[in-house]
């Protein structure tokens, strides 16, 4: 990127937010761990950087510290309530803990005007959550704002461009939050705000051709969103040295493989190869009902299966994948520290050591409404861009229990009737996701003055902005109603329907 805007993580909640604000300003950013080396740093080329909020306090023993030479970079530098409190320590300022924590809202009081609150009023509600304060300032610092319990809030260095605040501006808890951050991008790192998906898009054409060169790259197409924006944008790169291989696992949505034929072979008139593998994956899950198998079992399965279509083709060097920025984050600690392992993901990790590729994710660093954006600029319609994540396993993390090619026809029908019926009452577009999932349970019933004692779906349906959290969304009542009564008497085998009105945290969008 030309003008990026670097982001070091010291383990805040709030760091991908962070991330998504700056870039809602047409400014990109990235994030690199707190232990970045230097010369990871400098090789970002950033314009400006902000350090990230943390659980951490820089007293305490090993407190995580960036390398100090980033100050000396001679570029602005904005810290975020552990971030000021960095600053102030590495030069000099005293930081300890507070008598009284303050968690919520404050009132900001400024009592310095600058560029930094430029066009913002003297007094202003902002979001706090610290333990520490700073009541020392480093040499050359002059305080700009503070609160009741904060006597420095905000602080700077004004002719080296340092700047730190105890609060959190990229919480909309902080209303003025987004203005103080364009503060800091256009007025004092002097940033232009062009980076968008037309930029993005000119700017990723020319690194793949760069690196691809005359060679030919490979690409499991599984029609979701993310392998569909990453092929459109290296075939506009490669043309015809990019062939597609889309497996069918038996555990995609209904009428996917004809979908994919018309609107990328026919449309768009690229390479790809259809390769029906049903036998082969379902005959890998008999008997398996554990979550993380399923994975690593399709997992395998999969690697066997593109591995020999791959190998028709002859020499190809490169590998791509539709990788985006939260399968990353939920895999591995961004800060590169151990870390609880959520769920392995289908198209993080595996494929390129396993097979000897060069791997290319040109998405790796997009969230899933910058991806959107991006397929919208390629010319890929509606339907598709909009189109509601699907996970990598497919079905078979949607199926709790053994899958089966019975359950599986099942859970399609059903599925295809909740999707169908949520774009009937125009709701479609207001979720991120919204399913049926087949629970491992049978309950009685009465269907035409007769007992049955068939299988329970569950249906999920959630509004997010990127995934990482969730909330089950309100749907109407008769939409619900509507898509409880088709499917129990348009799928055979079902008898009851249930709603799913768990958030996540502490569920996960997905049951497995």
């Amino acid at each position: 990127m030309n003008e990026t805007l670097l982001i070091l993580d010291f383990g805040s909640q709030y760091t991908q937010l962070i991330a998504r604000r700056v870039r809602e300003q047409k400014v990109f950013s990235k994030i690199l761990p707190f232990s970045a080396s230097f010369e990871e740093i400098v090789e970002e080329n950033p314009k400006g950087i902000i350090l990230s909020g943390s659980p951490a306090n820089v007293y305490a023993v090993n407190a995580p510290l960036p390398d100090p030479r980033i100050f000396n970079l001679g570029i602005p530098i904005l810290g975020i309530c552990y971030g000021l409190q960095v600053i102030a320590h590495l030069h000099g300022g005293k930081v300890h803990k507070s008598n009284k924590r303050e968690y919520g809202f404050a009132e900001l009081r400024i009592d310095r005007k600058c560029d930094f609150f430029r066009g913002l009023p003297k007094k202003m509600t902002c979001w706090m959550s610290h333990g520490d304060k700073l009541d020392r300032l480093p040499k050359g610092y002059r305080r700009l704002a503070y609160t009741s319990n904060a006597p420095v809030a905000t602080v700077a260095h004004l002719k080296r461009r340092i700047y730190g605040v105890q609060f959190h501006p990229e919480v909309v808890h902080t209303p003025m939050g987004y203005k103080i951050l364009g503060n800091f991008l256009f007025r004092i790192c002097g940033f232009e705000g062009e980076w968008t998906p037309a930029s993005f898009v000119k700017e990723t054409v020319q690194n793949i051709r760069r690196v691809v060169g005359p060679e030919k790259v490979v690409l499991g197409l599984s029609g979701g969103v993310d392998s569909s924006v990453a092929a459109l944008l290296i075939h506009k790169a490669i043309g015809k040295k990019l062939t597609c291989i889309f497996v069918d696992n038996g555990l995609l949505r209904l009428h996917e493989a004809k979908q994919i034929r018309k609107v990328f072979s026919e449309r768009f008139k690229m390479n790809i190869r259809f390769v029906n593998a049903e036998k082969e994956f379902l005959k890998a899950l008999k008997g398996i009902d554990d979550p993380e198998r399923k994975r690593k079992t399709i997992g395998r399965v999969f690697i066997e299966v593109f591995e020999k279509e791959a190998k028709k083709l002859g020499k190809v060097p490169f590998l791509a994948q539709g990788t985006l920025y939260p399968d990353v984050i939920e895999s591995v600690s961004v800060h590169g520290g151990p870390t609880s392992v959520i769920k392995s993901h289908h198209n993080v990790g595996g494929l390129p050591e396993k097979m000897g590729f060069r791997l290319i994710e040109p998405l790796k660093e997009l969230f899933k409404d910058e991806v959107r954006a991006v397929g919208k600029s390629l010319g890929l319609g509606s339907d598709l861009v909009n189109r509601h994540p699907f996970p990598g396993p497919g079905l078979a993390v949607r199926i709790l229990g053994e899958v089966t090619k019975d359950r599986c026809d099942m859970l399609r029908e059903a599925d295809w009737i909740v999707i169908d019926e949520v774009k009937r009452a125009d709701e479609y577009r207001n979720l991120w996701q919204s399913f049926a999932v087949l629970l491992p349970v049978r309950s009685v019933g009465v269907m035409g003055d007769e007992r049955t004692y068939e299988n329970v779906v569950a249906i999920r349906a959630v509004t997010s902005q990127d995934g990482m959290t969730a909330d089950w969304a309100k749907l109407p009542n008769e939409v619900l109603s509507r898509i409880s009564n088709r499917i129990i008497n348009e799928v055979r085998g079902i008898n009851r329907v249930c709603y799913d009105i768990s958030s996540k945290p502490p569920a996960t969008i997905e049951w497995e």
